[in-house]
């Protein structure tokens, strides 16, 4: 019996469009992603890397990039959030038949631009959640086993009472190896409204 539902955010709740990024650095010579940037992302994700150090990093890359121009970039990615969603987590929450978590690979630039055009609904959002893991506060990422540890251990969950949604199957591979029951989101063919069809 499911008792505890852990969310991602990116293409669960808020829409993204995952190559704009790459379409906006292309102008600054950006072609794939490199080993050399794959770390420095993973990096950033985990909160091991500041800011600044990030820019700094990617800077160096692409050199014609100004500062404005990379964070401009990185955030291109982030569009809209439907209101229909917030709804549906909204009752999910009324109804109180299961604890909710978030759990989300995140930067910090990301999570400021989020805030920024939510506006008071990322409040609202936030709220839904008994407690709002970001991978950039916890040191840790998806889809690393001990993220996923160290959300079960807090709250005393039991993996196979919980269930995991993620748009990326990497990662809910990782769940279920730990016995979480799960469900690999397929973007643009499903939407977490339909939850219910998938307990």
């Amino acid at each position: 019996m499911i008792k505890n539902i852990i969310f991602d955010f990116g293409d669960i709740f808020i829409n993204l469009d995952k190559m704009a990024t790459p379409k906006a650095m292309a102008q600054f010579g950006f072609k794939q992603i490199t080993p050399a940037l794959d770390k420095i992302f993973k990096n950033y994700e985990k909160g091991t890397i500041s800011t600044q150090d990030f820019l700094k990093q990617i800077n160096t890359i692409f050199p014609k990039a100004t500062a404005k121009n990379l964070i401009e970039a990185w955030n291109a990615i982030l569009k809209d959030f439907p209101e229909y969603r917030l709804h549906f987590l909204k009752e999910l929450k009324e109804q109180g038949r299961y604890r909710l978590f978030l759990l989300s690979n995140t930067n910090d630039l990301h999570i400021e631009q989020v805030k920024k055009q939510m506006g008071s609904t990322y409040k609202d959002f936030k709220a839904c959640f008994e407690v709002f893991y970001l991978s950039y506060e916890m040191g840790k990422r998806k889809p690393d086993a001990p993220i996923f540890e160290q959300v079960l251990e807090e709250n005393n969950l039991k993996a196979e009472e919980t269930f995991f949604i993620d748009d990326t199957k990497e990662n809910t591979d990782a769940a279920n190896q730990l016995g979480i029951k799960t469900w690999n989101l397929q973007v643009g063919q499903q939407d977490i409204i339909d939850l219910n069809n998938y307990l």
